[in-house]
């Protein structure tokens, strides 16, 4: 499928540089304008990838972009070879020519898919699908290098910017909303460089989960038990090179190294 507003053109040239493991500094097009037109350059390149769809990354957008574009976060694919158990010598790989990031997130696990014709969700609904709850990191990588610099309908064009997910230890009794108030440190190389809490976001971690119920089944797009949903930055979104050691401290819930690597090409499997 190709339209006249170019977004194949922009979808094949996203898939073709994460391919080639190369980064680029001009957008390759037009950049969306809304949310919906990002999300349709996104569906065109996931038409692409034949690796299996493991969960979705959801990130925040934050005022006054959350009222222009009328949605306070965004959704990419997490593909399951980019998937991976957090631990002392675990990889974050990231496009060293490109944009690269990390994020201390909760990781909320689908138990259940939604009921045919559910299209909304309370708080209390959406935690009803989910069956648990892990500390983790999101890599936030894009070839583009100013993935974060032109607007969220652009960050979603290009998978939400995620490029892998570590896993972590299980966070018992979650369903207590306990874990929300726990103070999460990031470190860099030894140096902290950001802290918060999941309280902090708009109706909390489990609003992500509520969100991306709904923004996947509005896009036609079946929600499937195992998905693991990252549900936003807890302390940020720190930038990062080839080469970092990175910390994330989530206090008596554990605390996940990784070190960034440069992405290889090919990693991303063509259909």
């Amino acid at each position: 499928m190709r339209d006249s507003n170019g977004a194949g053109i922009i979808a094949d040239h996203f898939v073709s540089a994460r391919r080639a493991a190369t980064g680029f500094a001009d957008y390759p097009g037009t950049p969306p304008a809304t949310l919906e037109d990002g999300y349709a350059i996104q569906a065109l390149a996931l038409a692409q990838i034949a690796d299996p769809v493991a969960g979705w990354k959801v990130g925040r957008i934050l005022p006054p972009l959350d009222a222009r574009y009328g949605c306070d976060r965004l959704a990419g694919p997490i593909f399951a070879s980019m998937v991976g158990k957090a631990s002392d010598d675990a990889e974050g790989l990231m496009f060293a020519d490109g944009f690269g990031a990390v994020e201390a997130e909760f990781l909320f696990r689908i138990g259940k898919s939604p009921e045919p014709g559910k299209r909304h969700f309370t708080l209390e609904e959406a935690a009803d699908h989910v069956d648990a709850v892990h500390i983790g990191i999101e890599i936030a990588s894009s070839p583009f290098q100013g993935i974060n610099s032109l607007g969220p309908a652009v960050t979603v064009s290009d998978f939400g910017n995620n490029n892998g997910l570590l896993i972590g230890p299980e966070v018992a009794n979650w369903r207590s909303g306990d874990y929300a108030d726990q103070t999460v440190v990031t470190r860099i190389d030894g140096a902290e460089i950001g802290q918060g809490t999941a309280a902090a976001f708009a109706n909390g971690a489990i609003g992500s989960v509520s969100f991306i119920l709904e923004n996947l089944i509005a896009r036609g797009i079946a929600v499937r038990p195992g998905w693991w949903i990252s549900t936003g930055a807890v302390t940020g979104v720190h930038q990062v090179r080839p080469g970092q050691q990175v910390e994330t401290d989530f206090g008596a819930l554990g605390t996940l190294r990784c070190r960034m690597v440069a992405q290889q090409p090919d990693n991303q499997q063509s259909k």
